[in-house]
């Protein structure tokens, strides 16, 4: 693959900061209370359902556009989750949760979103690495 853009961001630890090449982005990072923190901070987590959730509603917009439908009322939201795995380790899970306009529910509203899980790029990096439920709403 050819990159047409890279993201670049450094972190020094859940507890620090976070901060893209241009600067941009420059976040104080926290564990969650959930997860024994003081919750002053973004986390992985949040970063993460942050950039799904965009990326799942471009994903979305392109498709709705290719089948003249539109799309432009609809509102995506991605919820991960992080816990303890099998291994000992930790894991994550996801749900994508899409609201439609009512004038796309029903079978083209779910069509119009399974057919953006298959074009999104953060849904092809999870596919059959963490589980992704999707929601139509």
């Amino acid at each position: 693959m050819d990159a047409l853009y890279t993201a670049a961001a450094t972190a020094n630890g859940r507890e620090g900061r976070a901060v893209s090449s241009d600067g941009t982005l420059d976040l104080p990072l926290a564990f969650p209370p959930a997860l024994g923190g003081d919750g002053k901070g973004t986390n992985p987590e949040q970063l993460f359902a942050a950039g799904y959730a965009a990326c799942f509603a471009g994903a979305l917009g392109a498709v709705g556009r290719q089948e003249k439908a539109d799309v432009k009322d609809v509102s995506v939201t991605a919820e991960v989750g992080i816990g303890k795995d099998t291994d000992g380790g930790f894991a994550l899970s996801v749900v994508i949760r899409v609201e439609l306009p009512a004038h796309l529910e029903g079978e083209q509203g779910r069509a119009l979103v399974e057919k953006a899980h298959a074009a999104c790029p953060y849904s092809k990096a999870t596919r059959g690495n963490i589980p992704v439920e999707l929601v139509v709403e």
